[in-house]
């Protein structure tokens, strides 16, 4: 899915959240945006979904005016939000008819948790609990994922598994993907491009172009890391200098381990 975002804006009150935004996705393009809190990251996806209403601008999903609820898309959020009192396929297949009860079985296997279908969500741990949040929202075949910091409650190498996971499951299903992160490695090792917004607008465009899967210990990944955390925390050249070069000290070192 293709997506045109033009003049978007959104306030709360007498808050402007969004002023203006203007942004193009391509299809099958993967971006991860970043930013202080309160800087409308989430305010982006919840218009995107079509769970909120842009007060002034357009968004149009392969050329078609974005109005009401985007059916073409699903958000994971950072609470996986299972139904306690549903099993796990229950749980996967919320919102299926009953003509497409198969795919509730294949999104748990492409989670790899074919096994866990007759399980309460209670006995699963964090990790499992996103990744039958994940199998919900792919049980859909969702055109545009929207993913609005689905993992920052998990401890570090579960994320990293379920950060391969989403990887692997994007380049196999070939659905377009926004990404909300804090974790600005998260963002460089998942996105095409790393956006940061900051007063309401786009304040920063990164590209990514290094190979997948991108090794975290790279040289390279270590740089573009310090690069966006540089950005988001304002500081002036000479400081992000120093502080580049001790990211790419860093990096050599867990290489060389």
């Amino acid at each position: 899915m293709r997506v045109q975002i033009s003049g978007l804006a959104k306030r709360y009150d007498a808050r402007a959240v969004l002023r203006g935004i203007h942004l193009t996705i391509a299809s099958g393009e993967f971006v991860a945006i970043v930013g202080a809190s309160g800087s409308g990251k989430s305010t982006l996806l919840r218009l995107l979904a079509g769970l909120e209403t842009p007060d002034a601008g357009s968004i149009l999903l392969d050329g078609t005016p974005l109005r009401g609820l985007n059916r073409d898309a699903r958000v994971m959020f950072q609470d996986a939000r299972l139904l306690p009192w549903r099993r796990v396929i229950d749980n996967v297949r919320l919102g299926l008819d009953h003509a497409h009860d198969d795919r509730g079985a294949a999104a748990l296997r492409m989670v790899g948790l074919p096994d866990r279908d007759r399980d309460w969500p209670a006995i699963l741990s964090g990790g499992q609990r996103q990744r039958v949040a994940l199998a919900r929202a792919l049980a859909s075949n969702p055109r545009l994922m929207l993913l609005d910091e689905p993992l920052a409650s998990l401890d570090a190498l579960t994320r990293i598994e379920m950060q391969r996971l989403i990887e692997s499951l994007w380049i196999e299903n070939d659905f377009s993907a926004v990404l909300v992160t804090h974790d600005c490695a998260e963002a460089v090792a998942l996105a095409d491009r790393v956006l940061m917004l900051e007063r309401g607008g786009i304040a920063m465009e990164l590209r990514v172009s290094l190979p997948r899967p991108r090794d975290r210990g790279d040289r390279q990944f270590g740089a573009l890391e310090g690069q966006v955390l540089n950005r988001i925390l304002g500081r002036d050249n000479a400081a992000a200098q120093l502080d580049n070069s001790e990211t790419n000290r860093m990096a050599r070192a867990r290489s060389a381990r």
